[in-house]
């Protein structure tokens, strides 16, 4: 059931890394990484955002400050009427617990994201520690339902990581972060360690807890075809920038700018006998550091004019709820 008002609103976010140069006595700011440049985005309640682009584009970053495990240079984020980075700022603990309780994140290397020496009653169970929402004496019950809300068994809880596999360990790491009975998560890349028939399971899991618990989602995947199953809206990022936003299944039928399209291109098709045009960018992403001028994509598309190197096209929508950054996206209708 979408609301009015937005679960969690995104205004022009920023996030930038500083670059130094070591002197003898003090190190000097030579530069900034753009991770992140100005993005604005809106999730509703029960809804699924995907958020796709080439490797380095800031998807991972932009998940992270979302979490505030990376601190934003400039920007908002609303979260169900909290300004969150005001709480963080102010340290207002009840605030601050109103957030974490909403909003968790799952990982994308389960190998990495699980403490390997903690059970897992003990990695499920230190929420409670935490956030004391669970009475002590309900915490193993509380932890072996969690486990039978992701496929394991309550024996489970007192093996270590290294004993699962892939699949599992990822199960653990989202049974975690539903042990705060959150309404959003940021799932990064959550199955692209894993293989083709685990994959599959483990969105098929978070499908079901989300019709189980009203969950929303902000996906952020390379596999198009993945986002495409999975979501409601889909963003497309480059080089810091949101560039594209729509329904998903009109963005994969009708997309309106050159980088998707070529983004979409690249999607296998399992049918050898259908005929398809792949479009192959020239040269590479340009840096992070120094963005291109104008339209940071216009060094790699065919279709740039003058316009382009010159004016960064902001974004607008083009189509009812289709929005794209593009001088020339009517020319794709």
């Amino acid at each position: 059931m979408m609301s009015d008002q937005p679960l969690l609103k995104i205004i022009n976010l920023v996030k930038h890394y500083p670059i130094h140069r070591r002197g003898v006595l003090l190190k000097k700011q030579i530069g900034v990484v753009h991770a992140v440049d100005g993005v604005s985005i809106d999730i509703d309640p029960g809804e699924n955002v995907g958020l796709v682009g080439e490797s380095g584009c800031g998807k991972t970053t932009l998940g992270k400050t979302l979490m505030y495990l990376e601190e934003p240079l400039s920007g908002q984020v609303i979260y169900d009427g909290i300004n969150m980075f005001d709480a963080f700022h102010s340290g207002d603990t009840k605030k601050i617990h109103m957030i974490r309780h909403g909003i968790q994140m799952v990982f994308q290397n389960p190998y990495t994201s699980l403490d390997p020496r903690m059970t897992v009653y003990d990695i499920l169970s230190e929420p409670y520690i935490i956030h004391k929402h669970v009475p002590k004496d309900k915490w193993k019950d509380t932890v072996y339902e969690l486990l039978r809300m992701v496929n394991l068994e309550e024996y489970h809880a007192e093996r270590y990581p290294h004993e699962f596999s892939g699949g599992q360990r990822q199960r653990i790491a989202i049974a975690r972060a539903l042990a705060v009975d959150p309404r959003l998560i940021i799932a990064d890349e959550p199955v692209s360690s894993l293989d083709v028939s685990i994959r599959a399971q483990i969105l098929n899991l978070l499908m079901d807890l989300q019709k189980e618990k009203g969950l929303s989602y902000l996906y952020i995947s390379h596999d198009l075809s993945s986002v495409r199953q999975v979501t409601n809206r889909v963003a497309v990022m480059y080089l810091g920038r949101i560039f594209e936003l729509s329904k998903t299944d009109e963005l994969f039928i009708n997309p309106l700018n050159p980088y998707t399209q070529a983004l979409l291109s690249a999607v296998p098709v399992p049918d050898p006998e259908r005929n398809r045009t792949r479009i192959i960018l020239p040269g590479e992403v340009p840096s992070a550091i120094n963005p291109p001028s104008g339209c940071r994509f216009h060094p790699r598309c065919t279709y740039a004019t003058q316009i382009c190197r010159q004016e960064e096209p902001s974004l607008r929508e083009v189509l009812p709820e289709h929005l794209t950054a593009c001088h020339y996206a009517e020319k794709f209708l």
